[in-house]
């Protein structure tokens, strides 16, 4: 009975089953050639730009991971990459370190010496918990805990400074006053 419904169904369809015209190979071999010279002439410009093209690409690469403008590969997110508000918050506390750690490198006597190298050791310290922090920024999705964490060790960077500012300054002071005038 299946067999029956299935033979209706196909004997219901028109098929086509004429023979091709006379020559039908032949024109669609020359047709296939013809193709065939077509591609070869573009394929010889592509393989060409090819090579140009990659190493274009490669320049283009280097460029941008050498120009600062971020390594795109990097596992470190900074603190500059949040937001501009951010960005100019980093350069902001990075140049009153940068110049704070100027007056301290100026301020250096064998009196102030230890002084100076302890508070170096502190900010070293203080260096690799911010490297940390990077990699938490990074792995939190930009956290604001995280995000605030980077800005109060900036900011504990510069207090550490300016208190050893003030201790070198008293030691300077202690150093050029004269205490043999003195009367107790």
């Amino acid at each position: 009975m299946k067999t029956d419904n299935l033979k209706d169904l196909f004997d219901g369809l028109d098929f086509d089953v004429a023979e091709p015209a006379a020559g039908h190979e032949g024109r669609f071999r020359d047709k296939l050639k013809e193709h065939k010279k077509e591609k070869t002439n573009h394929s010889g410009v592509i393989s060409l730009w090819l090579p140009i093209m990659s190493v274009a690409a490669s320049l283009l690469v280097a460029f941008l991971l050498f120009q600062g403008l971020g390594n795109p590969f990097s596992s470190e997110q900074e603190l500059a990459n949040v937001s501009p508000e951010m960005k100019q918050t980093q350069n902001f506390y990075a140049s009153v370190i940068k110049t704070e750690l100027e007056n301290l490198e100026e301020m250096k006597t064998p009196e102030t010496e230890a002084v100076i190298n302890d508070a170096l050791q502190q900010l070293d310290i203080l260096e690799k918990d911010y490297e940390k922090l990077k990699k938490d920024l990074n792995k939190s999705g930009q956290d604001q805990r995280v995000i605030y964490a980077m800005i109060t060790n900036f900011q504990k960077r510069i207090d550490l400074l300016k208190s050893v500012l003030e201790k070198v300054n008293t030691i300077k002071t202690l150093k050029n006053t004269p205490h043999e005038n003195n009367i107790i």
